[in-house]
């Protein structure tokens, strides 16, 4: 499995010609004009909103991808999808969202979104035994992220949606400052499984 990382929360997830797109940008969202294009099988979009739901960039040629805009269940391509809805707030405005959790090639992924408060059992419940968790941390704070972090117990913890100094602190709270970034994270089911609560940090490409 492949998981590349383009800022914001957008994110890659490849296993040989199948890739999913997580939180795509519009041209209208943050660094959307410059964002990856890339084609996709399955694109979930956490939040109706233009960071968020750039469907356009991840459909290449003949790839068009199967979109997933809400809670509930799916499946796609191998993969399953649940997602259990919430909101947040951004720039102001009260938007509805959704976690997810996804599972693909015999791994589970808890994908947060830009979530700004604590989840609810309902929600957790949709993460619990996850083996990948994507966490926002500047919508959280470092603090709760890291809390979520603790109480989800993922194999791997990526952070998303950072700045130099949101990082920094995050990586504090979870004792974890000597982490290396790397450009994008390439690893095996057998890997995954020897990890226990590992946050490792992706550059955005």
């Amino acid at each position: 499995m492949i998981i590349t990382y383009y800022g914001n929360q957008f994110f890659k997830i490849a296993q040989g010609d199948t890739a999913i797109a997580i939180n795509p940008p519009s041209k209208d969202g943050k660094n959307g004009k410059d964002a990856a294009r890339f084609g996709s099988v399955l694109a979930i979009s956490t939040t109706n909103h233009p960071d968020f739901i750039g469907f356009d960039r991840v459909t290449y040629g003949e790839t068009i991808p199967f979109c997933v805009t809400g809670p509930g269940e799916y499946e796609h391509a191998g993969v399953t999808v649940q997602g259990k809805g919430t909101s947040t707030t951004i720039d102001g405005k009260e938007y509805n969202t959704a976690v997810y959790s996804l599972i693909f090639e015999d791994t589970k992924l808890g994908f947060l979104g830009p979530i700004d408060k604590p989840l609810l059992a309902s929600q957790m419940e949709v993460l619990n035994n996850c083996d990948i968790l994507f966490v926002p941390i500047n919508t959280l704070g470092a603090a709760a992220a890291n809390k979520i972090s603790v109480a989800i117990e993922p194999k791997i913890i990526i952070p998303m949606d950072y700045t130099a100094d949101s990082l920094k602190t995050f990586l504090k709270e979870a004792g974890e400052e000597k982490v290396e970034p790397l450009d994008k994270l390439t690893i095996r089911r057998k890997e995954i499984e020897a990890k226990e609560g590992e946050v490792i940090v992706l550059l955005a490409n």
